[in-house]
């Protein structure tokens, strides 16, 4: 499709703590590192305390500050709605703002429920008719490694799938004094480890498969279930999962395996991966996030085995427009490229990837995770049905 005449691309974000500060690198980089057929503008930031949210736009380069979602989703000057805050408000948001006729990027996982993600998945369906795209901010996706080991599987160069597993380990719960945070109730995060860190490995799997998870089982746990307020004196109730254990099954037959926890002492953000096929397999560490390992099972046995594939050439995807071969990128590099993915979508009208519906599905996932462990890990399926 044509792209659009428009040259400018006003932003708004609801939310300025750490997803916002990451979004906040991602918008206020692109521009001057790819050349996008739209300039993004940092027009406001919304957040409910007003000294800290004009704080925060002073800080990341935001033009204004807002203190209410609505009037910032109002505004004249932004034709795109970015949604950092807790799931608990991301439908609410995210269909208001389609509704008013603006793009909407929103974080991971879409929704606290499936019939939110319902809700905002058909929303984004009808806005999309008027030419109005959503997008899904599973970040990880975006690391040109991640986005390379998904090219050589669709080459064919693991063949057909046998084995996906792949955990994701943090430490920041150890402490049983850790105060209760937003995190760790379940009206406003939806879930605990599943939800947090369940929802990025989970896209993973069926993104770089390219198949959907078709049924789980799973069992979960909270060990700490009272911390401290904040501010100290007395303790609340955790009502989120610790740590989640679940396998599964894809369409094709394969098997995975996935670990997620907020448990794992010494682990900070400790995301591995491993893909297994007919014709070979590949494996992935974030703790070094440029590199792959490759082991092409056709090769002779007796010279075979995994290699390190250093992903920083210009062929490699979103290379082109960084450093040199060998010059690592980092964590915050992957805002970057969703910010371009999602600029490129909304000047071509195309459909940006991870959409709504993509969101939708990895909701369902979690879901059937949920109701497994609340059933001794019984098998459940995964409803394959369509966006209402």
């Amino acid at each position: 499709m044509a792209r659009t005449e428009q040259t400018t691309l006003g932003i708004g974000m609801v939310g300025y703590a750490f997803m916002g500060a990451a979004h906040s690198q991602g918008w206020r980089t692109v521009g001057r590192v790819f050349d996008l057929p739209m300039r993004p503008v940092l027009a406001a930031v919304c957040g409910r305390d007003r000294a800290a949210v004009r704080a925060a736009a002073d800080k990341h380069g935001w033009a204004d500050a807002e203190t209410d979602w609505r009037d910032l989703v109002a505004r004249d000057d932004v034709q795109v709605v970015d949604i950092c805050t807790p799931g608990d408000s991301h439908a609410e948001i995210a269909i208001a703002a389609l509704e008013a006729g603006k793009h909407v990027l929103c974080e991971k996982p879409l929704a606290n429920s499936v019939e939110e993600a319902e809700a905002m998945a058909s929303a984004a369906r009808r806005a999309r008719e008027q030419g109005v795209v959503a997008m899904v901010g599973f970040n990880y996706r975006r690391t040109p490694a991640m986005a390379f080991a998904r090219r050589m599987v669709e080459e064919g160069r693991i063949g057909a799938f046998r084995h996906v597993r792949i955990s994701y380990l943090q430490d920041w719960l150890v402490d049983p004094e850790f105060p209760l945070t937003w995190r760790l109730e379940r009206e406003h995060a939806g879930s605990g480890a599943l939800g947090d860190l369940g929802a990025h490995i989970v896209d993973l799997a069926q993104y770089l498969s390219g198949e959907t998870l078709v049924g789980v089982s799973a069992i979960a746990e909270t060990f700490v279930r009272e911390r401290p307020l904040p501010g100290g004196g007395s303790r609340g109730t955790v009502t989120v999962d610790d740590a989640v254990l679940f396998t599964g099954r894809l369409a094709s037959g394969a098997l995975a395996f996935f670990e997620a926890t907020r448990m794992a002492a010494g682990r900070k953000n400790s995301l591995r991966l491993e893909l297994n096929g007919e014709r070979g397999s590949l494996a992935f560490d974030l703790e070094r996030l440029n590199e792959l390992s490759f082991h092409d099972h056709t090769e002779p046995v007796a010279s075979a085995g995994f290699r390190r594939i250093l992903v920083t050439e210009p062929d490699h995807p979103y290379l082109e427009a960084w450093w040199p071969p060998g010059h690592a990128l980092g964590y915050e590099h992957t805002f970057v490229h969703q910010a371009r993915d999602l600029v490129e979508a909304i000047a071509t009208g195309s459909d940006p990837s991870p959409s709504f519906a993509d969101g939708l599905q990895v909701q369902r996932v979690l879901a059937a995770v949920e109701e497994s462990a609340e059933k001794n890990a019984v098998y459940t399926p995964v409803p394959a049905q369509e966006v209402p």
